[in-house]
C-alpha cells in the first residue's frame, strides 16, 4: 500500500526531493533503517554524467536517495536493490506523444517498491543487510536538456550516445548500478519501469526477470510464483550486445525496435560486472490504465518474499 500510495501520487507533488523526504520519514520509523540524500552537486564530483543528463533539463533537482537497513553485522555483504525513479517522464526532447502521458508520473514505481520494500523488512525485522538506492529526477524538454546524438560520460567512464532522450531510465540506473560497487555487494537487483517493449513481450500479468546468474533468476522467479507476483525469465545473451554499438561512443541508448526490453537489460548489464545481478522490468505490472487506473504495488511482495527466503539461508 505504501508503494501504491506513492505512485498515484501526482508528479507536481511525488518530486524527487518528496521521495528524498518520504525516504527520511521511513528511516525515523525504523530503528534499523538509515537515510541519506546526494545532492546534484555531489553527484557531479562522482562524476555521474548519465544520471544528471536526464534531470538537465528539469527545474525539480535531481537525487540520489540511500537506504540503508542494518539486521545483521556490518560483515555481512548487503543486497542492494536500486529503483528507477523518473517521478515524471515527458520523454525530453524526444517527446512522447500526449494521449495516456498523464501515467508517466507512475515512471517512479521502482523508487516506490524500493520503499514499500524497505519497509517490510524493517516490519518483518530480517537479519539480513539491505541498501536501498533511489536514483530520482524528471525527464523534461527544456532548453538545456540533452539531444538526441549528445554523447555523455557515466560514472563508470563509459561515453553513451543518447540517440533518444526518451530511453532515459536505463540513463538513470547505469550511474546507480556504479554506485553499488561500493557496498561490496552480494547480490544487486534493479527495478525498473524500463521499457513499453516489455509490455508488448509479457503484458500485464508478469514483470520481466534478467540475470546472467540461473540461481538468482530462478529464486525470484520462485519468490514472485509465492507470494503470487508472477515473473518471467526473458534472454540476456550476449548476441543482442552489438545491437547498441555506437560509432561515436563506447556505446548507444538504444538498439532499435528489435528486442527492445532485452536490449535495455544489455545495457544495464555493462554497468554490473563486479557482481551478481538481476534486473526486473515492471513496465507492464507497476500500474493499471483504464478505469481501474493506480499503481499496483508489484513487485514489493515478489522482493519480499525473496528476502525472506534469503534470511532463512
Amino acid at each position: 500500500n505504501n508503494a501504491r500510495q506513492l505512485g498515484n501520487l501526482p508528479a507536481n507533488i511525488c518530486t524527487p526531493s518528496y521521495l528524498a523526504s518520504q525516504a527520511k520519514a521511513l528511516a525515523k520509523g525504523q530503528a534499523k533503517v538509515t537515510t541519506s540524500v546526494l545532492s546534484e552537486a555531489e553527484m557531479k564530483k562522482l562524476k555521474m554524467g548519465s544520471l544528471l543528463s536526464v534531470s538537465a533539463g528539469s527545474n525539480e533537482p535531481g537525487k540520489l536517495i540511500v537506504m540503508k537497513y542494518q539486521g545483521a553485522k556490518a560483515s555481512v555483504k548487503p543486497v542492494v536493490l536500486v529503483g528507477k525513479a523518473v517521478t515524471f517522464d515527458s520523454g525530453g526532447i524526444s517527446l512522447k506523444p500526449g494521449r495516456g502521458m498523464d501515467e508517466m508520473k507512475y515512471d517512479m514505481c521502482g523508487a516506490a517498491t524500493v520503499l514499500g520494500v524497505m519497509k517490510t523488512i524493517g516490519l518483518l525485522n530480517l537479519p539480513l543487510n539491505v541498501v536501498g538506492l533511489i536514483p530520482a529526477c524528471e525527464n523534461m524538454p527544456d532548453g538545456l536538456a540533452v539531444k538526441p546524438g549528445d554523447i555523455v560520460t557515466s560514472m563508470s567512464g563509459q561515453t553513451i550516445e543518447i540517440l533518444n532522450t526518451d530511453a532515459e531510465g536505463r540513463l538513470v540506473l547505469c550511474d546507480a548500478l556504479t554506485y553499488a560497487e561500493r557496498y561490496k555487494p552480494e547480490t544487486v537487483i534493479d527495478i525498473a519501469t524500463l521499457t513499453g517493449a516489455c509490455v508488448i513481450a509479457l503484458g500485464h500479468h508478469a514483470s520481466a526477470v534478467f540475470s546472467k546468474s540461473d540461481e538468482l533468476a530462478n529464486d525470484l522467479l520462485a519468490a514472485g510464483k509465492k507470494s503470487i507476483d508472477k515473473a518471467w525469465r526473458m534472454p540476456l545473451w550476449d548476441e543482442y550486445q552489438p545491437l547498441l554499438n555506437s560509432n561515436f561512443a563506447d556505446i548507444a541508448n538504444i538498439g532499435g525496435r528489435a528486442a527492445g526490453s532485452i536490449t535495455a537489460a544489455c545495457f544495464l548489464s555493462r554497468f554490473t560486472k563486479k557482481y551478481s545481478w538481476a534486473h526486473i522490468d515492471i513496465a507492464g505490472t507497476a500500474w493499471n490504465s483504464g478505469a481501474n487506473k493506480g499503481a499496483t504495488g508489484r513487485p514489493v511482495s515478489l522482493l519480499s518474499q525473496f528476502l525472506m527466503h534469503k534470511s532463512k539461508k
